[in-house]
């Protein structure tokens, strides 16, 4: 007799495909490592078929474990849909929605964003990733993303709410208040490292000043501004972020190559689903890059 799958089994290979190893996906189902094996073992031997390639980093997904884990992403979200549909008023949406975005953004344009809607929605909790790694909407880490692109994936919907301007900024106590070819020689560098090998800045500076090597090198935009604040150099910062601190000041205009965009980004799956959408529809609205 041909295997049965049944819901469960696909919300077992849904969690590995998310969570790549046995313990992670046992977190996401509220059972242990080993109880998760079993039940992977047992589908595989009911199918016949291996679903993951095994190896000491966890478990990769092989291609009928991917196309069985979009299924039951469709079936997760018709459930969201159905508990959605059930809420007592037509105007209460409630429930979890999980952002992904940079630590700079998060602070300075997501964060307050979300303090206005807490009054419109008051039942609605939120889970907020902060890196500089795109969490994956596809595999449904999270449900909005709010990132600096020209280019953002094709396969997400979103809304480009505007541009990021970037400038050069030093520390408003003790720092340089003008720029030059001289002043860049002689000052402190701060920049990204090699998390963010492409970021504007850096192929801002490597192509207008080549031979200057940054003193300091951190992970986030964010740790540039306060080092910066500090009096440790210079660096280059979003210009949202500078003019609303005190302890810095700008010393050039605008630099025209750093310009990118700042996007709101959802999936096809889960845009239906009202908490996503009544966060996603204030995000666009509320978020205003001048």
């Amino acid at each position: 007799m041909q295997y049965k799958l049944t819901a469960g089994d696909l919300e077992v290979v849904l969690a590995l495909t998310r969570a790549g190893t046995l313990a992670q996906a046992g977190e996401r189902l509220g059972v242990d490592g080993s109880t998760v094996f079993r039940a992977l073992q047992r589908v595989e031997k009911g199918l016949g078929f291996r679903l993951f390639e095994r190896s000491r980093t966890g478990f990769q997904a092989l291609e009928l474990a991917q196309e069985l884990a979009a299924h039951a992403e469709r079936v997760e979200s018709q459930l969201e849909a159905a508990r959605s549909a059930t809420q007592s008023h037509p105007g209460q949406v409630s429930g979890t929605v999980r952002i992904t975005t940079t630590d700079t953004i998060l602070h300075g344009v997501v964060a307050p964003a979300l303090k206005a809607l807490k009054r419109a929605h008051p039942l609605l909790t939120y889970e907020l990733q902060a890196g500089n790694e795109l969490a994956s909407l596809t595999r449904r880490d999270a449900d909005i993303a709010v990132r600096a692109t020209k280019r953002p994936p094709g396969h997400l919907l979103g809304k480009q709410v505007g541009p990021i301007r970037s400038a050069l900024y030093a520390a408003r106590k003790g720092g340089p208040k003008t720029f030059d070819a001289r002043i860049a020689q002689a000052s402190s560098w701060i920049a990204p490292d090699d998390a963010l090998p492409d970021h504007p800045s850096v192929v801002w500076r490597k192509k207008h000043f080549p031979k200057v090597a940054p003193t300091y090198r951190v992970n986030s935009i964010t740790s540039v501004a306060e080092l910066v604040a500090q009096g440790l150099g210079i660096g280059v910062l979003p210009m949202f972020l500078g003019e609303r601190r005190g302890d810095l000041v700008q010393i050039t205009d605008e630099l025209d190559e750093c310009r990118t965009e700042l996007w709101v980004l959802t999936h096809t799956e889960t845009r239906h689903l009202r908490r996503v959408a009544a966060v996603y529809a204030h995000l666009v609205e509320a978020i205003v890059m001048e």
